[in-house]
C-alpha cells in the first residue's frame, strides 16, 4: 500500500505530537505514526517552563494545562538552616504537569485539529531524492507500508531509528551520574509552591510538588545502590530537612543520563528533534522543553516554504540554530549535575559562593531566565549583524519577556519601531504584507526590534540599519512564490 503525505512526523511523544499541532493549525496537514500501540504512561518530564507554556497558549490548550498541573512561584535552595528563596516572576514560573497529560492535552488538540495518530507502525527503511522522501514502516502483523512525504521529521526518541537510517551521528557519552527518581506522598512540612532543592553535606535531593497531593524527589546516588523502597527515604534523610517522610510510592527507580547531540540535525528533507536530535542531563527540566523549542522553530520555517513565503533555503537555519540551543543546554545542564557529586570541600565552597550570590541578588536574577529558557541565544544566521546593539535593545538571537509577540493568526514578521523610524516601518510592512506585521511605540529613539515568528529578536538597531534588516527579510522570500506588494 502505497500513501502520499504532506509532512510526515514520526514519534507520537509530546515532541512530535507538538509539531504535528504547530503545523496543522498553520494550516499543513502533518501526518504522525508510531510504533507504539498505546501512548507512553507516566509522569516523566514534568516541568513546562514559560516559552513551551506560550505555546499551549498558541494551541488553546493553556487553560486545561494550568487546572491538570501544579504552579510553583519560587526555587528554594536550602544549605544547613538557610532556606535562599528565589522568588519567579510570571514569566519565569513554570507548571508542574505530568506528561501522560501533555501527552493527552496535545492528542486530543491534534484530533480537533483534524489529525490522528496511526499507531502500531514501525519505520524500518527510508530514501530520500530532491523532490520526497520514501519511507517503509511495518505494521504488526508484518505488513509492509510504504509512505511518500514531501518532509519528514523524527521524533522517535533517544533510540532514534530515523537518525540511524538517514546516517547521522549521535557524539557525546553517557553522564557518568546515577540518579534516584521516586514519587509519592509526603508527610512533614515542606514548601507546596516551590522546586525545592536541599543541599546537604552528602549530597542533593529535590523535592518538587506534583498535581492530586504527591511529590517527586530526586538525587545523585553513589554507583551501585540497591534500589529498595526505602532508598527515596534514605536520600531524605541524609540530605533534607528532617521530618520528612515518603509514603506511598507510585515510582521508585534508578536511571542514568547521557550527553549527545546529532549531527546533522538535518539531512536532506529529514530534520530530527526533541531526544532523536540532542539528550541531556534531567537537571533543570530542560529536555521536554527544548524539544518543544525545535517544533516551533521548525513549524514556522516549514509552513512558510509549503505556503510559499519562504524561499526553501531558510531551511537550512533549523540545524545551526537548534544545535546552538542544543549545545548551550548540554553545557548548563551538565554544570548543573556535577553540581550533585562534590566534594566535601567542593560542597563548602559552593555554598558559600551560592549564598553570597544570592546576598548580592546575583543568584536570582541569574538562575530563573536560565532555568525558564530566556538566556538560549542564536546565532546570526537568517539576519547577519549590522553592527552593535545600542543600548535598551534586545541582541539578536535573544528571547526576552520584555520583548513579546502579540497574537498574529497569519505567523508574520512582527516589526516595533520607536521615534521616528514609524515611518520606515509602516512603509515595510506595506511592500511585504504576508511576511511583516508592524506595531508602533510613540517616543524613544529612532529604533527597530524585529521579532521573528517563534519570538526570537531576529534584528535590531537604529532607524538606519532597518533598510539592512528589510533587505534580509527580502532574502528569505527570493525565490518563494509569495506575492510582494507592488511587484510582478
Amino acid at each position: 500500500m502505497n500513501q502520499r503525505v504532506k509532512v510526515l512526523i514520526v514519534g507520537a511523544g509530546p515532541v512530535g505530537l507538538m509539531a504535528a499541532c504547530e503545523l496543522r493549525r498553520r494550516g499543513v496537514p502533518a501526518d504522525i505514526v508510531d510504533a507504539a500501540p498505546e501512548p507512553g504512561a507516566g509522569s516523566r518530564a514534568i516541568l513546562l517552563w514559560p516559552p513551551s507554556l506560550e505555546s499551549y497558549r498558541d494551541l488553546g490548550i493553556l487553560e486545561e494545562a494550568r487546572k491538570r498541573g501544579v504552579a510553583v512561584d519560587a526555587l528554594s535552595y536550602h544549605i544547613g538552616g538557610t532556606t535562599l528563596r528565589l522568588p519567579l516572576a510570571p514569566t519565569m514560573a513554570p507548571l508542574i504537569l505530568p506528561q501522560q497529560d501533555s501527552t493527552e492535552l496535545l492528542q486530543d488538540e491534534l484530533r480537533r485539529l483534524g489529525g490522528d495518530v496511526r499507531r502500531g507502525l514501525r519505520v524500518v527503511g527510508l530514501t530520500q531524492d530532491q523532490d520526497a522522501v520514501t519511507v517503509t514502516a511495518r505494521e504488526a502483523d508484518g505488513r509492509e507500508v510504504t509512505m511518500e512525504t514531501e518532509w519528514l521529521i523524527a521524533a522517535d526518541g533517544f533510540r532514534s531509528t530515523v537518525r540511524d537510517l538517514i546516517g547521522a551521528d549521535f557524539t557525546g557519552a553517557p553522564l557518568p551520574i546515577t540518579f534516584l527518581l521516586a514519587e509519592g506522598r509526603m508527610e512533614g512540612d515542606y514548601d507546596t509552591r516551590a522546586v525545592n532543592y536541599y543541599l546537604g553535606r552528602a549530597g542533593v535531593v529535590l523535592v518538587a510538588p506534583l498535581p492530586g497531593g504527591r511529590v517527586r524527589i530526586s538525587g545523585a546516588v553513589p554507583e551501585g545502590t540497591e534500589l529498595t523502597g526505602e532508598t527515596g527515604q534514605r536520600l531524605l534523610d541524609e540530605r533534607g530537612p528532617g521530618g520528612l517522610r515518603l509514603t506511598d510510592l507510585t515510582m521508585n527507580t534508578l536511571f542514568t543520563s547521557h550527553e549527545r547531540i546529532a549531527s546533522p540535525l538535518r539531512a536532506g528533507r529529514c530534520f530530527l528533534a526533541g531526544d532523536a536530535a540532542h539528550v541531556h542531563s534531567v537537571v533543570g527540566g530542560q529536555g521536554l522543553n527544548l524539544g518543544f523549542a525545535d517544533a516551533r522553530n521548525l513549524a514556522w520555517k516549514l509552513a512558510g516554504v509549503l505556503d510559499g513565503r519562504y524561499a526553501p533555503h531558510i531551511l537550512d537555519s533549523y540545524d545551526v540554530e537548534r544545535r546552538a540551543a542544543a549545545e548551550q543546554t548540554v553545557r548548563a545542564t551538565g554544570r548543573m549535575a556535577r553540581q550533585a557529586v562534590l566534594s566535601p570541600v567542593a560542597h563548602r565552597i559552593r555554598d558559600l559562593a551560592m549564598t553570597l550570590m544570592h546576598r548580592t541578588g546575583v543568584l536570582g536574577r541569574r538562575m530563573p531566565p536560565l532555568l525558564s529558557g530566556w538566556l538560549i541565544t542564536y546565532p546570526d544566521t537568517l539576519f547577519p549583524a549590522a553592527g552593535r546593539t545600542p543600548p535598551g535593545l534586545p541582541r539578536p538571537g535573544t528571547r526576552r519577556p520584555k520583548w513579546r509577540l502579540e497574537p498574529d493568526a497569519r505567523d508574520r514578521f512582527q516589526l516595533i519601531t520607536t521615534g521616528t523610524a514609524g515611518s520606515q516601518g509602516a512603509a515595510l510592512a506595506d511592500r511585504l504584507p504576508d511576511l511583516v506585521v508592524h506595531r508602533h511605540r510613540a517616543g524613544g529613539a529612532d529604533a527597530f526590534v524585529l521579532l521573528r515568528p517563534d519570538g526570537f529578536v531576529g534584528a535590531s538597531g537604529p532607524a538606519t540599519v532597518l533598510p539592512h534588516a528589510a533587505a534580509a527579510l527580502e532574502r528569505l522570500a527570493a525565490g518563494a512564490s509569495h506575492h510582494v506588494k507592488g511587484q510582478s
